[in-house]
């Protein structure tokens, strides 16, 4: 009886895995699907991209050849790239700081301040994107880069990732720090960021991703041509050429390539930030 029940038990389990990998191949056929879509409609002629097929029938690279030189695709490249990295930097570095604060420090008022902050997560970027535009204005962050970086680096979900993967870190590498003479500022860079590697990678794919397909505050912020970021650019394109979709899916595929490579890089760090900075 006990082996018919483990054998009862061992095709339910197999059927349960067998189920799940179904449903995970499904859900990644559906997922990548549209961006094989979009590579392959970015080498076919006009006549063609709209045809249907998956493979091209007529096979060319013009379209690429046209974004790169019909409009200043490369400057609004650079814009995207210059804006995330130095978003991305920023953010890991004083989110890093505020984090160790809130996760190890004693001072008055620690708690009521971390839920101060986190509590701008419930807050929609909309609410309060016409008060963030008169600050903006006021200050004279309009039409240039500091515009478009200062008011993104603050954000309340890296603070908490971070401040609860510290909360995980054992505390006797500190304390022996501290009784070798270290200050709280030598513990955090000498310590604490080396031992921060996997989730800070994942958080700078997280920034760096989010400002690189940053659209609503660019626009509102920016009406320079030369600060025109690179999702900004795309939209541009497609309103003046609103049926050549060969050279919008051109465009977009050079857009979604650094990302691509970025997350294909870094997913080790992405899945371990995941299973290490859950609630503590």
């Amino acid at each position: 009886m006990a082996s018919e029940a483990n054998a009862v038990g061992g095709r339910r389990r197999l059927s349960g895995r067998v189920g799940l990998t179904a449903l995970a191949a499904c859900a990644a056929v559906v997922s990548v699907l549209p961006v094989l879509w979009m590579v392959s409609a970015a080498f076919k002629s006009r006549s063609t991209v709209t045809d249907g097929n998956l493979i091209p029938t007529e096979f060319t690279v013009q379209n690429f050849v046209y974004v790169f030189t019909e409009v200043p695709f490369v400057r609004y490249l650079w814009n995207s790239f210059f804006i995330s990295a130095v978003i991305t930097i920023a953010a890991l570095l004083f989110h890093s700081m505020a984090a160790y604060a809130l996760a190890r420090l004693r001072f008055p008022g620690r708690e009521k301040i971390f839920m101060a902050i986190f509590s701008t997560l419930l807050v929609t970027a909309p609410v309060v994107l016409i008060p963030l535009f008169i600050v903006a204005r006021e200050l004279g962050l309009l039409d240039s880069y500091a515009g478009l970086i200062v008011p993104a680096v603050f954000n309340a979900f890296g603070i908490f990732l971070l401040r609860q993967f510290y909360l995980g870190l054992p505390k006797e590498l500190e304390e022996a720090a501290v009784l070798d003479g270290c200050g709280h500022w030598r513990v955090y860079w000498n310590i604490v960021l080396p031992m921060s590697r996997p989730i800070l990678s994942a958080l700078a794919v997280f920034f760096f991703l989010a400002n690189w397909n940053a659209f609503v505050w660019p626009q509102v912020v920016t009406s320079d041509q030369s600060l025109t970021v690179v999702q900004l650019g795309i939209a541009s394109f497609q309103t003046q050429y609103l049926s050549n979709w060969n050279y919008i899916l051109a465009a977009a595929t050079v857009a979604a390539l650094p990302m691509l490579a970025l997350f294909f890089t870094f997913q080790r760090q992405i899945v371990e930030s995941i299973k290490t900075s859950g609630m503590k």
